[in-house]
């Protein structure tokens, strides 16, 4: 996984800075709106608001909402162009290597350098314009919206940090095993590629049809294992959600929180589970694109490398 990094800052470091300050800038403002809505929840409660001050308040709330959604646009424009800029640049490795290597005499897989053009260097390149700011973001937030909760009511923020290493846990252990099936996928895809493109078609049918039901079964167990984690992190949620509520609703019957803070903490949970959501599959989509870069360099073998540290014209140089 470090060396996919490694790859990726190499080719577009100066774009990733920015991307990075941006996606600070977001993740800062993700409790802001949370803490409007307790202060117009507990005033209103109260009834000691005015109209003016609901007014003021509202504005404030939406202003935050505004500035992130801009920041959002920005960020997502920067780094589809940027990743759109990787898979070009991906492309360009690829083909410069395939005609030094028949330059060189060596034969050349076309089965497998079209995949490689095709599909695989736009999954990786796609990825690699997300690569750093979409985990800040989302880590940012938990980290703001989990410190907002602790701040306001321990006990809830208690509640809302416990429901992520369960889950963290059981994606660690899940996906070690999908990622064994993205290789093998992979792997079996190309080779079938590359007997289409090798022989005549009548020739190697059975053999290739063989290859398309490996293909099969082999999604067929991703599905079982993705769907079950899936569920499974699924009812953390569920239960998250009810514990943050029967505590909350406890602590406020007994005088200790406020009817504000509980909705403000329930709303904040909800903002959690999409950033966790977010960055399990993230870590799923780290781990396929890591087997699919390991893959990509296994194609050319050292000239490929050669190629790719011979490149003048890689993305990111200018900001």
């Amino acid at each position: 996984m470090l060396a996919l990094y490694a790859a990726i800052w190499r080719i577009s470091g100066r774009r990733q800075i920015i991307l990075i300050l941006l996606s600070i800038g977001i993740a800062a403002l993700a409790p802001v709106s949370l803490n409007f809505q307790k202060e117009i929840v507990n005033l209103l409660t109260d009834q000691s608001m005015s109209t003016d001050e609901l007014l003021l308040y509202c504005a404030g709330m939406f202003g935050a909402i505004l500035l992130s959604l801009v920041l959002k646009w920005i960020s997502g424009y920067r780094s589809g162009l940027l990743g759109e800029d990787v898979i070009r640049h991906i492309r360009r490795l690829l083909f410069h290597g395939s005609v030094e290597q028949e330059a060189e005499g060596d034969r050349v897989r076309r089965g497998t350098l079209t995949t490689a053009i095709s599909a695989e260097a736009e999954e990786l390149g796609k990825f690699a314009g997300a690569a750093f700011s979409e985990p800040v973001v989302q880590i940012g937030t938990l980290i703001s919206v989990i410190g907002f909760i602790a701040a306001t009511q321990p006990f809830l923020g208690l509640i809302a940090a416990s429901m992520i290493l369960p889950q963290i846990l059981i994606v660690l252990i899940s996906q070690r095993q999908v990622n064994k099936y993205v290789a093998e996928r992979v792997r079996i895809l190309r080779a079938a590629t590359d007997a289409l493109t090798a022989e005549q078609i009548a020739t190697v049918g059975q053999d290739v049809e063989h290859r398309f039901d490996e293909i099969y079964d082999t999604r067929r167990k991703m599905f079982i294992w993705k769907l079950s984690s899936k569920f499974i992190l699924s009812a953390i949620n569920g239960a998250g959600t009810v514990g943050l509520l029967l505590l909350g609703g406890w602590l406020v019957i007994d005088g200790k929180t406020d009817v504000g803070t509980v909705v403000a903490a329930t709303i904040g949970l909800g903002r959690i589970q999409g950033p966790t959501a977010f960055l399990i599959a993230f870590y799923r989509q780290v781990s396929a694109n890591r087997i699919k870069f390991e893959l990509l360099l296994e194609i050319f073998g050292p000239g490929f490398r050669g190629a790719a540290a011979r490149d003048r014209t890689a993305p990111g140089q200018n900001v």
